[in-house]
């Protein structure tokens, strides 16, 4: 692995953004995320290699430590923003189609909830951990999730609530994906929804953490 990728994994795992952020104090002053997906791409480093050798093992080792409460949600925030960062330099390669992703992932807060710091959480792993994301954001109602699925054959969908009053909606949502898609993979995340609830709804899969829905994922397309 060249220094380059190793110090941009690094950046990505310990939240450093770019050059001006001051978190973490320890890389003060240092290039952050940003700088050096750009300074890999002009040294001629694949943009795909970029995604496989540093985002991804770096979203992993933050996925794995905060699944073992090593750290918390505000380190974990930080990372994905450095990874976002990452993103924002490689997003002109997936439009072209030079990073082949694992596959679409649609997710959404259900209809009535509007809390969304989980599902960006959720959705800044995936995308780390090199699946394409379609975020819909909050308050997202079950036509909404029908008319994405759609547009994008072979998606899979995360349906995300926090409150024990909008997780009931989930049910509606899982019902109406798998009546207009009988074979769309529904996962289901959130603090009031569990293993048993996701049978009873008829979703494929739930998780407690995001490393988990990574997990399910990855094995969805190996």
């Amino acid at each position: 692995m060249s220094e380059l990728i190793k110090k941009l994994s690094e950046c990505v795992e310990f939240g450093k953004v770019d050059k001006n952020s001051p978190f973490p104090p320890q890389m003060k002053g240092q290039d952050g995320a940003f700088e050096l997906t750009e300074q890999a791409l002009k040294e001629g480093i694949g943009s795909q290699d970029i995604l496989e050798e540093a985002l991804v093992p770096a979203m992993d080792r933050v996925g794995r430590k905060f699944s073992e409460n090593k750290i918390f949600v505000p380190q974990m925030l930080m990372s994905a923003k450095a990874m976002g960062a990452a993103m924002v330099v490689l997003k002109p390669y997936f439009i072209s189609g030079d990073i082949k992703t694992k596959g679409t992932f649609v997710i959404g807060t259900v209809f009535g909830d509007l809390h969304d710091i989980g599902k960006n959480l959720v959705a800044m792993m995936i995308e780390g951990s090199g699946w394409s994301v379609i975020d819909l954001g909050v308050d997202v109602s079950s036509d909404k999730f029908v008319e994405t699925i759609k547009e994008n054959p072979g998606a899979v969908v995360g349906l995300s609530a926090l409150l024990t009053t909008t997780m009931v909606n989930m049910e509606e949502v899982t019902n109406a994906i798998k009546e207009a898609s009988p074979e769309t993979k529904v996962t289901i995340g959130g603090a009031p929804v569990n293993d048993d609830f996701c049978k009873k709804i008829g979703a494929d899969n739930y998780s407690p953490d995001p490393q988990g829905v990574v997990e399910w994922l990855n094995k969805l397309a190996s």
